[in-house]
């Protein structure tokens, strides 16, 4: 494939990155345990490690975990928010040679019970709020070691049969030797569960090539501001949860390979208490999704926080909205980057270089070491100009779905490149813009939510006859989940069928509102047609 959009990268910017300068994330995180040893690496909620205690943490949790016999291919699962445990367990996870299986802290027993028996983790970290979750599903798992992270003052959470406190985990594992563990390149080092384009909650293999691939892409994207402070430490806000991939990939990987400290922020949606967290103190990289930049915005303290060391600010997840941009940038002189990115490629696919200061409506250039095809329903080239699919080819596409080759084959075309479901549109310069989405994904707040598991909730329900899901604006979240149903029974209330959805969807999954309808449009062959249901874009 020709790489026109190549003359169009900013200056500073390498065309292509050496996917092999590390053998795995172990290798690339101990390589700045060491370079950074004396610089602190995680804050939270006042209380700060450092490189150093870092490197000794997760060394002991490590080989606690060793002398448990879990090893090389072994699936860790951890269930926590933002909080300075969770970097501990993932370092020390992939310094044991284990896979990481990131679970959503906010799930419900019946999402929790899918991803954990479906990856078949054996071991479990999680904060003790969320005990009361896994206890309702325990004995359905494969789990054989439970840690618990305490969540506050003793005693407040059910205790758990059998669990090991993680203050035990850390003193036992000073005892303990941590054995050499050769990890492959090609090994799983992330399980991370995503509906991918058909809706179906899957693990996405994403190995540790993949994930070293991906961060080094965002910083030779991100060069030009990261040599404004050559040498000087960095301190990163992170905000979104590190059980997402684009905070794990944005402010997790990327900030322990430059040696920034991050501010973790468990509850971002507390943004009185964010701003008091942060107050006076100089901020350099603020990676968000749509909805927080537009609080943020219109929140009567921003001035308290300093922006006047910010370098970048990144808008990922769903598309930026202009009038959030424009009133970003007049506040701080800081554009918003527009990225855009998907679970199966670690995230990173395209960014707009940081030389744009006006809002673009568009996702921008291919990363590094990336190819973006668009083609057409028969895989074949799109002319320029016209709408095709995003096909993404490059190091940080995964392996493909965990034990579901169906899957993967669905979206993986025969010469390597991803089928994304959205619909994109490329100008002369090679600038992209996605213009519809091909599958019927719901983006809330930058969370992907997929119309088959919420409708196959609803389904369950007796009162239920039809339903179908579809994503409706919403000022707030950018998309809300909207529920069209045939009732069986006709005494059905809406407040009834939410009070169900509430009880098996986390929040971001639950549906806002539900339309009763004496029947739901449907093709020739009966499939009901969720785009007769979608408000018009006209």
């Amino acid at each position: 494939m020709e790489k026109s959009w190549l003359e169009y990268y900013p200056p500073d910017v390498p065309t292509e990155i050496d996917g092999t300068r590390y053998s795995s994330l172990a290798h690339l995180m101990e390589e700045s345990f060491r370079t950074f040893a004396e610089r602190p690496a995680f804050e939270c909620m006042g209380r700060s490690i450092t490189y150093r205690e870092l490197d000794a943490l997760s060394r002991q949790v490590a080989a606690w975990l060793q002398a448990r016999g879990l090893g090389r291919g072994s699936a860790v699962a951890i269930m926590m928010p933002n909080v300075t445990q969770y970097p501990i367990c993932v370092a020390a996870i992939l310094r044991a040679g284990c896979t990481v299986v990131n679970v959503n802290p906010l799930y419900t027993p019946r999402e929790l019970e899918h991803q954990l028996e479906d990856s078949g983790a054996v071991a479990l970290f999680l904060l003790e709020t969320f005990v009361p979750t896994l206890q309702k599903i325990l004995e359905n798992t494969a789990l054989k070691h439970v840690v618990t992270v305490a969540a506050g003052a003793p005693g407040t959470t059910p205790p758990l049969p059998h669990a090991v406190p993680f203050e035990r985990v850390l003193a036992e594992g000073q005892t303990l030797p941590l054995a050499p563990v050769t990890v492959s390149p090609d090994d799983i080092a992330f399980l991370q569960y995503t509906g991918g384009t058909t809706g179906v909650v899957k693990g996405a293999m994403l190995l540790h090539r993949n994930l070293v691939a991906s961060m080094l892409q965002t910083e030779a994207w991100l060069q030009p501001v990261l040599r404004k402070r050559p040498g000087q430490p960095l301190t990163f806000v992170c905000v979104l949860p590190l059980y997402h991939i684009y905070a794990l990939n944005n402010c997790a990987l990327l900030g322990m390979h430059v040696g920034a400290m991050n501010i973790l922020i468990p509850n971002p949606r507390d943004l009185t208490g964010l701003i008091q967290t942060l107050a006076h103190r100089p901020i350099h990289a603020l990676p968000g999704v749509n909805t927080f930049f537009n609080t943020l915005v219109h929140h009567p303290d921003l001035g308290k926080l300093d922006l006047s060391q910010l370098l970048l600010a990144t808008c990922g997840g769903a598309a930026a909205q202009r009038a959030v941009a424009d009133k970003w940038f007049s506040l701080t002189g800081v554009p918003l980057l527009e990225s855009y990115g998907l679970t199966e490629a670690s995230p990173g696919v395209t960014c707009n270089p940081l030389t744009n200061t006006e809002y673009s409506g568009g996702i921008g250039l291919p990363l590094p070491s990336t190819e973006v095809s668009l083609r057409d329903d028969e895989g074949k080239e799109v002319p320029l100009g016209e709408p095709g699919e995003l096909c993404i080819r490059g190091p940080q596409v995964m392996a493909g779905y965990w034990n579901r080759p169906d899957e993967t084959a669905r979206v993986m075309t025969p010469d390597g490149f991803l089928k994304s479901g959205d619909i994109g549109v490329r100008d002369e310069r090679g600038f992209l813009r996605i213009v519809d989405r091909k599958k019927d994904m719901i983006l809330v707040s930058g969370f992907n939510v997929y119309p088959n598991e919420v409708e196959g909730v609803a389904a369950a329900h007796p009162g239920v006859l039809e339903v179908a899901a579809v994503g409706v604006p919403d000022t707030h979240s950018g998309e809300a989940v909207k529920l069209f149903v045939v009732k069986k029974d006709p005494a059905l209330t809406e407040a009834q069928l939410l009070d169900f959805c509430r009880e098996q969807l986390t929040g971001y999954k639950r549906p806002k509102t539900i339309e009763f309808r004496t029947e739901l449009p449907k093709s020739n062959v009966g499939k009901i047609l969720r785009r007769e249901l979608r408000p018009s874009t006209s």
